[in-house]
C-alpha cells in the first residue's frame, strides 16, 4: 500500500518524503520515483527527527498486523502512532492521515483491534492538527496481501475438505488496493475530510464462506468446507496459542472469519466520490488477466 501510494501522489505533483526503516528491502519499490526517502523508525522517536519538517500532510500507514509478541502492539502500532503524532505535531504539520481496521468496530476484539482503537483515541486527541481517520477493510491485489494471502494458503493447504470455522455467514466487503489507494490519494488537501472517519471498502458485500469459495476458484480447485462449531474453535485456539510456537488456529483468526467487516461507504463515496470495484470484477483482473 505504501509504495503504490507515493507513487500515485507523486504522478499527481505532490511533493512526497516517504519515512521507511534502515535497511528496508521494501526501499527498492521507489527506485525511480522523484520523491525523497527518510530512513526512521517509528518506535524510535529520536530517528524521526527532521522527518516531519516542510510537511502539510502526514499519511501513517505503519503497523504490526499480526505477531506472536502482543507487546508489539503496544510498542509499534500505539507508541508508533504517539512518536509519529508528538513529531508532527511539533513540525507544524496541518492534516494528519491515519490508516486503522475494520477490525476496531469488531463487537469480540483482539490485540491487534484493540490497539487500533487506542491509536485512533490519540489521533483525535491532537488538537494542534487536523485528522483524517480511515477504516480499511480486507485488502488485496495481485501480489496478495498479509491477511489475505494467510487465508488463500489455509484453503489451499487442504487436499478435499476445509476445516472452517462456524458457517461462513459473516458479511465482508474485499477492497482492492487500488481503490484504497485512490481514497487515500482523495484526501490530501481537502478540508472537507478534516476530522472525520472514512470506511475504505470494496463494491460489493459477500459473505466470508462465499468469498472462500471464490478464492478457490481462481486457485482451480473445488472443495468441500466442513463447519466447525465457533464455540470449538475459540476454546481450541486459546489452548493451542498456549502450548505451540506456530498454532494452525488462533484467536485472531476465528474473530476475523466470524465477524462482520462489511462498513458503510457512503459518506466516502459522498465526499471523495469514492467508488470502488467489487470482489468478483477485482478477482477477474487480478488473478484471470481480465
Amino acid at each position: 500500500m505504501g509504495s503504490r501510494l507515493v507513487k500515485g501522489l507523486v504522478r499527481r505533483g505532490r511533493k512526497v518524503r516517504a519515512l521507511v526503516l534502515p535497511d528496508d528491502p521494501l526501499v527498492s519499490r521507489l527506485e525511480g520515483v522523484d520523491c525523497q526517502v527518510f530512513e526512521g523508525d517509528i518506535t524510535d522517536y529520536e530517528s524521526l527527527v527532521g522527518a516531519f519538517d516542510g510537511v502539510e500532510t502526514v499519511y501513517h500507514l505503519a503497523a504490526v498486523i499480526l505477531a506472536r509478541d502482543p507487546s508489539l502492539f503496544a510498542s509499534v502500532n500505539i507508541s508508533g502512532t504517539r512518536n509519529m503524532l508528538k513529531g508532527a505535531s511539533e513540525a507544524g504539520v496541518k492534516h494528519f492521515v491515519y490508516v486503522s481496521s475494520a477490525s476496531v468496530v469488531y463487537p469480540e476484539t483482539t490485540a491487534y483491534s484493540r490497539s487500533k482503537r487506542e491509536c485512533e483515541r490519540w489521533v483525535k486527541s491532537y488538537e494542534s492538527m487536523k485528522y483524517t481517520i480511515v477504516r480499511p477493510t480486507l485488502c488485496y491485489s495481485e501480489d496478495g496481501g498479509l491477511e489475505f494471502d494467510l487465508f488463500w494458503d489455509y484453503l489451499k493447504k487442504f487436499p478435499l475438505v476445509v476445516p472452517f470455522v462456524g458457517w461462513g455467514a459473516a458479511l465482508k466487503n474485499p477492497v482492492h488496493v487500488d481503490d484504497l489507494v485512490k481514497g487515500l490519494i482523495a484526501l490530501a488537501g481537502c478540508e472537507k475530510t478534516y476530522d472525520k472517519i472514512y470506511n475504505f471498502c470494496g463494491g460489493e458485500e459477500i459473505s466470508i464462506g462465499e468469498l472462500a469459495r471464490l478464492m478457490l476458484q481462481y486457485s482451480g480447485k473445488r472443495k468441500i468446507m466442513l463447519p466447525v462449531p465457533v464455540t470449538f474453535c475459540k476454546a481450541a485456539a486459546l489452548v493451542l496459542e498456549k502450548v505451540m510456537k506456530n498454532p494452525p488456529l488462533t484467536w485472531n483468526a476465528v474473530l476475523g472469519v466470524t465477524q462482520d467487516a462489511n462498513l458503510d461507504r457512503a459518506e466516502a463515496e459522498r465526499d471523495l466520490g469514492y467508488k470502488p470495484i467489487g470482489v468478483r470484477e477485482g478477482f477477474k483482473r487480478c488473478f484471470s488477466g481480465g
